[in-house]
């Protein structure tokens, strides 16, 4: 059945090898179980509901990666998005969180379309590598001051805005302690080394008293509280036309980059060979639909899948081992009820340092490049927001290009992205 389904011999795998880089894929990326509930639980939405939620939504998206792409890559609610969501969408502007999940359901729709039109391709040949780049670091320092903060190593301060805090406490103490057991795991290449360290200071917190043990296994909770909640009509005259325009952006940019990326390692997409990857859009796309049916925000494809590929995996039967071990999950909710904000604000800020990587590739010799870079990354963390830091990076590409007379090398789908920003800062003001 295998063999039909996934060609194995074809691909040079066997069932063995492809059930191990699915449980290597999972291990790394399994942390998103117990971040994500943290990060949208702020907004009020059930924690438990939303652990259920992400668990289906990544087994969901997952088995249909496997089942429709025969890709060997494994998806979940995204990092990044996740906490635009609950802290910019929710907390800054202040929508509900049924309105930010209708964001998310029209984003989807509107990625599906892109993906079948042929337009998604036309955006992100048009985007500009270095903001591509810049993009990804920007979201990166965002998840890194939201983690500080949660730790409570970053504080508010009336004088410089923010400030350090007491590093005496238990909570950082667990969180200073928790980012190092992620690292120096990651760095002997341990796999599952961000769960491992979320694991360790939970039961460290238990012991300390911070958190209480309520059990390991149990039946998975309700999804009532989540499921169908979302409020379409509330996000389309809410004013959240620009939210829906940041969700499309990043999960153009992120999910196609990891999809791309993922598969170039596996050697599924080689010039002179069939590629896959309309499919594996397509499946990307459905997921994150789906996703905001079931209560969660965005699903993308996760550059953790790389583990799985290092490991031999190179077909859908590692996505589907992921999906099963994702549903599997369903059974720990007491652990993940458990899981402190202490544990989860390191995994959260190496996430964040791991995505700073991506300051490598800007072309900082090119001003009119390097600028533009600067201010999205910038921007992110400090206005608390992914959305202004996509506009300041757009807008400022484009004028700094006319003005150095460099006008004709804008791609159109950057110029559009553009007026789009300047429409919105001009009529759609917080």
């Amino acid at each position: 059945m295998f063999e039909r389904l996934f060609k194995l011999k074809e691909h040079g795998t066997t069932v063995r090898t492809e059930v191990i880089a699915g449980v290597t894929t999972f291990l790394t990326m399994s942390y998103i179980i117990f971040v994500n509930p943290d990060i949208l639980s702020t907004t009020g939405m059930d924690r438990n509901a939303i652990f259920v939620a992400t668990c289906l939504a990544a087994a969901l998206g997952s088995a249909v990666m496997a089942l429709v792409a025969n890709w060997p890559i494994g998806m979940a609610p995204g990092m990044g998005l996740n906490a635009f969501f609950a802290f910019t969408v929710v907390a800054a502007l202040g929508f509900t969180w049924q309105q930010a999940l209708g964001a998310v359901f029209i984003s989807g729709i509107i990625f599906l379309l892109l993906t079948v039109t042929g337009v998604r391709s036309w955006l992100i040949a048009g985007i500009p590598h270095s903001l591509r780049s810049a993009i990804a670091t920007g979201i990166g320092l965002f998840l890194g001051i939201i983690a500080l903060k949660n730790a409570g190593i970053v504080v508010d301060n009336p004088a410089t805005l923010v400030g350090l805090g007491d590093l005496k406490q238990t909570g950082p103490l667990l969180a200073i302690l928790g980012f190092f057991v992620i690292a120096v795991l990651d760095a002997l290449n341990v796999r599952g080394s961000i769960l491992i360290g979320i694991l360790v200071v939970t039961v460290l917190s238990m012991f300390l008293g911070v958190s209480e043990f309520q059990g390991v296994l149990s039946v998975p909770p309700s999804i009532a509280p989540t499921f169908l909640q979302l409020d379409i009509a509330g996000a389309l005259h809410g004013g959240l036309v620009h939210v829906i325009l940041v969700f499309v952006l990043v999960e153009v940019f992120d999910a196609t980059g990891t999809l791309i990326g993922v598969a170039k390692r596996a050697k599924l997409v080689e010039e002179g060979k069939p590629s896959r990857l309309g499919r594996a859009l397509l499946a990307d796309s459905s997921a994150i639909v789906a996703g905001s049916l079931m209560g969660t925000s965005s699903t993308t494809a996760y550059v953790e899948s790389a583990s799985g590929v290092q490991a031999g995996g190179r077909t859908g039967l590692t996505a589907l081992t992921i999906s099963v071990l994702f549903l599997a999950a369903l059974f720990i909710s007491p652990l993940a009820a458990a899981v402190p904000t202490y544990a989860t604000a390191p995994a959260l800020l190496y996430v964040a340092g791991l995505m700073m990587r991506e300051l490598t590739e800007i072309e900082w010799d090119d001003l009119t490049e390097a600028a533009p870079a600067a201010l999205t990354a910038i921007a992110m963390p400090f206005t608390y927001s992914i959305a202004n830091g996509l506009a300041f990076g757009f807008v400022s590409y484009v004028v700094l290009k006319v003005c150095t007379g460099k006008w004709n090398v804008i791609h159109p789908a950057t110029q559009l992205v553009a007026a789009l920003f300047v429409v919105r800062f001009a009529f759609f003001a917080e």
